[in-house]
């Protein structure tokens, strides 16, 4: 009786993997057929799979709530008695791929689709464990130039930057990326331990390009300026070396040694935001999300003109901040595959999809047809002017994404990179932030 009841365990068991294994192989099933389709086609099928039924979708941007609305929308002008019912979660803390983690092990899973940040954690704990699922949209690929099944990467949502700013009541000047980590200065930014694109910042600085870029601010500096630098970078060159890091490795670790014990740890952007627009904040200065400017109100204290976005004076040498994607994913359990698709393609191929992220500066969009049209609509490249298109609001003229890149030497986030060195370069990250109160 006893082995009788050990192999009807172990039968069960069995059936309960296949089963899971099954439903799995279902959902990759649809991503390699919906990779095939335009959005009209998964908005059909959508309306089939989805129909009267709950949407659960989880990400780190809270907007995919307002999204959703409007997608149920879209699949209304193709069949006016669709209905669908929806929650959004948006985990606190990093906590998200613990919860993903968790709703992993279920035959199927609770959550639909996700939006989600930190290339890093991505990589090691998403993709190679296969929880997520990348779905890449037909149009969108066109849209980049490439061919079907050609484009090997996630699927970006978009990407947003954090930029270095400064308030200008005073006389202080940042116009060297090195400036901001000069002796006495104690520049306001989000702990690395409370939002972990942080860090992915500081191990992308030591990849070749922006180390070299780093190099290049350096040697613009007056020797006078350099003296203070040059005993850090001569103390770092054995690490450099020990990390296997390029040639100009030891510039990337002393700035990264020198900001990691100087800044001043916030755990969240809006303050810091809110801190630099007020004229008592004479000579500070932070590196921050840079939407968070919209919500600046004007007073006779605070002004959007209060602040300067570093990158956008003339001569400026170095990068002027960095920059990190929402990425979209199929879970591999999802419920309903066909509408995840179909919601994940609308959002990369519609203005209208994007809206709730596309009406903010700072915002870019991976799909350049669509940021294109994005920019038609809501004009951030003169959102500092007026009607008659004097400027009131310098910061505010966002110079979009190709310049952030080209000209404002944006450090982008490279998920294989930041998982790369993540033990090696982490590792020595993390005896600097533990020592650096001491």
């Amino acid at each position: 009786m006893k082995k009788f009841v050990v192999v009807l365990l172990a039968l069960v068991m069995a059936m309960s993997l296949c089963m899971a294994a099954s439903a799995r192989d279902d959902v990759q099933e649809v991503i390699e057929q919906a990779q095939t389709m335009t959005l009209e086609e998964l908005a059909k099928k959508a309306i089939e799979e989805s129909n009267g039924k709950m949407f659960y979708g989880v990400g780190n941007s809270s907007r995919g709530k307002s999204a959703l609305p409007l997608f149920i929308d879209y699949l209304k002008t193709i069949d006016p008695n669709y209905s669908m019912e929806f929650e959004w979660q948006q985990p606190k803390n990093n906590k998200i791929f613990d919860q993903l983690t968790a709703d992993s092990l279920k035959d199927t899973g609770t959550f639909t689709m996700v939006l989600i940040q930190d290339g890093n954690q991505i990589e090691s704990k998403m993709v190679q464990t296969g929880i997520l699922d990348t779905f890449i949209p037909k149009e969108w690929a066109e849209a980049n130039g490439y061919a079907e099944g050609e484009y090997e990467g996630y699927l970006p949502l978009q990407t947003l930057n954090k930029i270095f700013e400064f308030n200008n009541t005073g006389s202080k000047t940042y116009d060297n990326v090195w400036d901001f980590v000069a002796e006495g200065e104690h520049g306001l930014f989000m702990d690395i331990d409370s939002e972990v694109v942080g860090k992915n910042f500081l191990y992308m600085l030591t990849a070749d390009k922006y180390a070299d870029a780093l190099k290049e601010a350096f040697d613009a500096l007056s020797d006078e300026e350099k003296a203070y630098f040059e005993p850090v970078i001569e103390e770092v060159e054995e690490d450099a070396w020990d990390l296997d890091l390029g040639e100009n490795g030891a510039y990337a670790l002393a700035w990264i040694k020198l900001w990691v014990e100087s800044y001043n740890a916030q755990t969240d952007d809006g303050p810091i935001c809110n801190t630099l627009v007020d004229k008592s904040a004479t000579d500070q200065f932070g590196l921050l999300v840079y939407s968070k400017l919209r919500s600046v109100e004007e007073s006779d204290s605070v002004s959007k003109n209060n602040v300067t976005v570093a990158a956008y004076q003339d001569g400026y040498k170095g990068f002027g901040g960095y920059g990190y994607c929402h990425y979209l994913f199929v879970t591999d359990n999802s419920p309903m595959p066909w509408t995840a698709c179909a919601f994940i393609a609308y959002m990369t191929e519609t203005v209208d999809g994007f809206s709730a992220w596309g009406k903010d500066l700072g915002g870019y969009s991976s799909n350049p047809q669509l940021a294109a049209a994005n920019e038609e609509k809501f004009h951030h490249m003169t959102g500092g002017n007026d009607e008659n298109g004097n400027v009131v609001f310098p910061a505010m003229n966002d110079r979009g994404y190709d310049w952030w890149v080209n000209e404002g030497g944006l450090v982008l986030e490279d998920p294989e990179y930041c998982d790369e060195v993540s033990f090696t370069v982490g590792s020595w990250i993390e005896m600097l932030d533990k020592y650096s109160g001491e």
